[in-house]
């Protein structure tokens, strides 16, 4: 059987989502929680964005297939459904900085990766670094000067719409920097955070942070608003470019089609990326 689960986790002490050998990362705690609780030797999941080091998330998902009586074992004496036993059980053994949200058994076609329609990111900053709320420093980024929310806008408008992003992306050999950016906005809220809601289909890698850092270079005055217009068409990494911080981005939701759209969605995403080119925040 095909299992979807759903996670948060702080990416604060891990090095991004992927298996590095020697490194703290989400997928290797999650996978040897999997495995314990599954009294399996070895689990591999398929995550929906792979987050970067410093990245948390609130709605990552992710897939694995496996035999349904293994999860019927795993639940033990429990009187839980075997899935609900399997979150439970997950939970006890994770560090708590990473949370399984919900565990269910996958409909036909779903695939946490290529079957995903968009994922939205949020960024989040405070322009008043001397009233930072000391509790969210780790998710919050303090910014030294004044933002201004129309400038942002503004450039952000020159960014949304399908186009090559290859100007805020660390290149991967084989893999298409093309992408359709849904959303780009910005909004400040009642305690004065300034969030930055940032939807595509997909994200080439460190391009959410780019996109943030070049628009924060216009926000604070030091570049007009057409310059991420011309940051993009350049279609190669700016030097001028910085790349935002990682502790202000969380990936907040994937969304997927109906159920029966599933499995020709992940065949035209297949069609169109290659296995190195998706997705990374």
């Amino acid at each position: 059987m095909r299992i979807r689960i759903d996670l948060a986790y702080d990416g604060g002490a891990f090095h991004g989502w992927a298996i590095q050998p020697g490194l703290r990362t989400v997928q290797a705690s999650f996978e040897d929680a999997l495995a314990t609780a599954l009294r399996l030797e070895r689990v591999r999941v398929v995550c929906a964005g792979r987050t970067d080091t410093g990245v948390h998330a609130r709605g990552q998902v992710v897939h694995l297939d496996v035999d349904e009586s293994v999860v019927v074992r795993s639940a033990g004496r429990s009187q839980d459904p075997p899935l609900d036993a399997l979150a439970r059980r997950l939970n006890g053994i994770l560090d708590p900085d990473v949370r399984v949200r919900r565990v269910v058994a996958a409909p036909e076609g779903f695939d946490a990766r290529f079957s995903a329609l968009q994922r939205r990111y949020a960024y989040r900053l405070w322009d008043s670094p001397h009233d930072v709320d000391p509790l969210r420093r780790s998710h919050v980024v303090a910014w030294d000067r004044p933002l201004d929310l129309d400038l942002l806008t503004e450039a952000s408008a020159h960014l949304v719409g399908h186009r090559d992003f290859a100007s805020f992306c660390r290149r991967r050999e084989g893999a298409t920097t093309i992408r359709t950016l849904l959303e780009l906005s910005w909004a400040r809220d009642a305690s004065g955070t300034i969030e930055a809601t940032v939807v595509a289909d997909a994200f080439c890698h460190s391009m959410v942070r780019s996109l943030v850092g070049c628009l924060l270079a216009v926000g604070d005055g030091r570049r007009p608003t057409s310059w991420s217009a011309e940051v993009q068409a350049g279609l190669s990494r700016h030097p001028a470019v910085t790349v935002a911080h990682a502790h202000g981005l969380t990936l907040e939701e994937v969304s997927y089609p109906p159920d029966d759209e599933l499995a020709e969605r992940a065949r035209l995403t297949r069609a169109l990326r290659t296995e190195a080119g998706d997705d990374d925040g």
